[in-house]
């Protein structure tokens, strides 16, 4: 079970209920990703509302992999949620959510 004050969030995905979390790994994998030069950029790129499948991927894959998961993103990518891109969507959300708060979501 996810610990929200641990910023860990569970959602389904590939038919699994799993775990999600952003450690500092994580976050460091992002921030290589997009290019971004500290965590303030990387919270500003998710807050600007403008993702893509691409980058619903990486951020999925890292919060696997943050939880203990060994996946890669083109695992990530094959994986399926309920409700298609929206659904995908919400869980990045929320794990956006969990680690930086409302503003960034």
């Amino acid at each position: 079970m996810a610990n929200r004050h641990r910023g860990e969030i569970d959602a389904e995905l590939g038919g699994r209920r799993r775990t999600l979390v952003l450690t500092l790994g994580a976050l460091a994998e992002l921030e290589a990703a997009f290019a971004a030069s500290d965590l303030v950029a990387l919270a500003q790129r998710f807050g600007s509302g403008h993702l893509s499948a691409r980058d619903l991927v990486r951020i999925l894959a890292a919060g696997l992999r943050g939880a203990g998961e060994t996946v890669s993103d083109d695992e990530v990518a094959a994986m399926t949620v309920a409700g298609g891109a929206p659904g995908y969507a919400t869980i990045a959300a929320e794990l956006i959510t969990a680690t930086f708060g409302e503003a960034a979501a």
